[in-house]
């Protein structure tokens, strides 16, 4: 028995690097490694990564990403193959670790707000954004709002035809969760949805390719972006314009949990110390993520709160009826 386990601990690194991962990066070299699963693009991560380890110099970060849907499938399955995980779906995250996956990490001074029962951390606050090529728009207006994007859509049907995109909420977690808040929010979703139905707009996994295809010039409008990618992008490019919606931007907090089953438990709870006290400091160098707020402060914006309510939209049938009813709005099968 004790062969067998020591078998199994030997090929767990060989699977995982079999696997197939947007990314996967090893930093630092010393042989205790810290396993870290994420959503977040590890140009993001990589300045954090290397200030852990420049303050815990017996540590190695081994960094996985993968989207936000795969990314909760493979800890379901696997979770004893990572340590802490990162993901911009607070949704599936809080259900995570409402579903007992995620380990208590005590005394962290944090808002109560920006956490849920010392599990799951909020650690930025992003809004989703309306991004546009302004050289493929040309002379037409900018939108503001949503009721702008519908307008200009429905008057320029032909100009924007397959040059809108958005996610596809079906594969990807962080679309779906933006999706459902928007629904909640606003009765001017649908409609929205349902005028880049009829323009064959462009479905997406992820904010990265959105990005590139709006650089590309093979998208003129992008709506739903995850606002800190496209800013990123937009101080060295003329050719990316990020709108936060007047009426409310969207704004979700990326969060971070415990593995119940991590391997490195003491290394994990202090990275994810280390990873808040950053967030706390705001220093760019090392903490290139929008952080969160100094206090929780809704006016002006729908931030997405870190409550149970999250959850509602990922009961099984409402979630069917969901993907259906958005499916009918933007699919429109011919």
């Amino acid at each position: 028995m004790r062969f067998l386990t020591f078998l199994i601990f030997l090929c767990t690194p060989m699977v995982l690097a079999a696997q197939d991962w947007e990314d996967r990066q090893i930093f630092g070299t010393a042989d205790d490694r810290l396993r870290v699963l994420s959503s977040t693009d590890t140009s993001f991560f990589a300045p954090i990564l290397e200030d852990f380890i420049k303050t815990n110099g017996s540590v190695s970060v081994e960094y996985f990403v993968t989207g936000t849907a795969e990314l909760d499938r493979r800890f379901r399955e696997n979770a004893g193959d990572f340590d802490v995980v990162i993901s911009s779906a607070m949704d599936l995250q809080l259900k995570l670790a409402n579903d007992g996956l995620a380990a208590p990490v005590a005394d962290i001074d944090h808002p109560d707000w920006a956490q849920w029962h010392d599990r799951l951390f909020a650690f930025t606050s992003e809004p989703a954004a309306i991004v546009v090529n302004p050289r493929a728009l040309g002379d037409l207006p900018t939108p503001r709002t949503r009721q702008d994007l519908i307008q200009l859509m429905r008057e320029h049907p032909d100009r924007f035809h397959a040059k809108v995109g958005t996610y596809d909420v079906r594969q990807s977690g962080l679309g779906y969760l933006f999706a459902t808040q928007d629904a909640r929010a606003t009765e001017t979703y649908w409609r929205l949805t349902e005028v880049m139905g009829g323009i064959d707009a462009q479905l997406y996994c992820c904010s990265g390719q959105m990005i590139d295809d709006l650089i590309a010039g093979d998208l003129i409008m992008a709506y739903n972006v995850l606002g800190s990618y496209a800013q990123t992008r937009a101080d060295t490019s003329d050719d990316l314009q990020v709108i936060l919606p007047s009426e409310f931007p969207t704004t979700m907090m990326r969060t971070v949990l415990k593995s119940r089953a991590a391997p490195q438990p003491d290394m994990a709870e202090a990275f994810i110390r280390h990873l808040l006290n950053l967030q706390d400091i705001g220093d760019p160098a090392n903490f290139p993520l929008p952080p969160l707020p100094a206090i929780e402060n809704n006016e002006g914006k729908t931030t997405i709160d870190l409550n149970p309510a999250l959850m509602t939209y990922l009961d099984r049938m409402k979630r069917d009826t969901f993907i259906r009813e958005w499916e009918d709005a933007i699919v429109q099968d011919d």
